[in-house]
């Protein structure tokens, strides 16, 4: 697999975040998001085009302000089990990377090109990943997971070096 117009789609909750909801009387009100990733994102969109996709609907507007609003992503809301359908509406199979946490994360990993779980991630999904994270969703396997990328898809072994605009 090639990285150029490659997409990496990553799954929201469990892998940009904690997979933590957290309630009040009033509902959801909060995610928790790690630190590093939007960093490493900002790098690795250079080379390939990035996509979220969430399939809570409830948090859905938190997964907004913080992906599309405050980090400049696209963000769609797709059930969790279309997510394979739904690739191979939007995108050449052949060159999406997926990253992925959940229990149906791992059929959608045996269909693309190259798939990536945080250490914490369901263990289907861990089966079928290409590369498995050192560390667990919203505690930086984002970030991990770009600078793999970095290195082995793009072979950039300096990528510290690209810093973003």
């Amino acid at each position: 697999m090639t990285a150029k117009k490659s997409t990496f789609i990553l799954d929201v909750d469990g892998v940009l975040t904690t997979g933590q909801f957290l309630y009040s009387k009033r509902g959801k009100e909060f995610k928790v998001f790690g630190p590093d990733d939007n960093d490493a994102l900002q790098i690795l969109k250079k080379y390939m085009d990035i996509v979220f996709i969430s399939g809570d609907k409830k948090g859905f507007a938190i997964s907004k302000k913080r992906i599309v609003d405050d980090m400049g992503f696209e963000l769609h809301l797709v059930d969790v089990a279309r997510r394979t359908e739904w690739i191979h509406q939007k995108y050449d199979k052949k060159k999406v990377i997926y990253m992925g946490d959940g229990i149906f994360d791992g059929l959608v990993m045996k269909e693309v090109a190259y798939s990536i779980a945080p250490a914490d991630a369901d263990k289907s999904a861990k089966k079928n990943a290409n590369y498995v994270t050192k560390r667990k969703g919203g505690e930086r396997a984002v970030a991990e997971a770009c600078i793999h990328l970095m290195e082995t898809v793009l072979k950039k072994k300096n990528w510290i070096s690209l810093r973003h605009d």
